[in-house]
């Protein structure tokens, strides 16, 4: 998972940064600091973040040679 994909599948959940923050289990900066690029967040909060996305509904497309993606999964 990359920043853009968190910040697009944190929009179609319609989640702000603390709400994913808090369902991950990690700092709502760490999510700030991710989603700008500005530093990778250690491996354990990374899977949690992706986890708690999936959990959610979240499909993570691998990049394909068309670019990585997200889209939800069917409910």
């Amino acid at each position: 998972m990359n920043p853009a994909q968190c910040r697009a599948a944190r929009a179609m959940l319609e989640w702000t940064q603390p709400e994913l923050a808090k369902e991950a289990g990690v700092s709502a900066s760490t999510i700030r600091d991710f989603e700008s690029s500005r530093r990778m967040p250690i491996a354990n909060n990374l899977a949690a973040i992706e986890r708690a996305l999936t959990d959610a509904g979240v499909l993570f497309i691998d990049p394909n040679g068309n670019g990585p993606g997200v889209r939800l999964r069917d409910r």
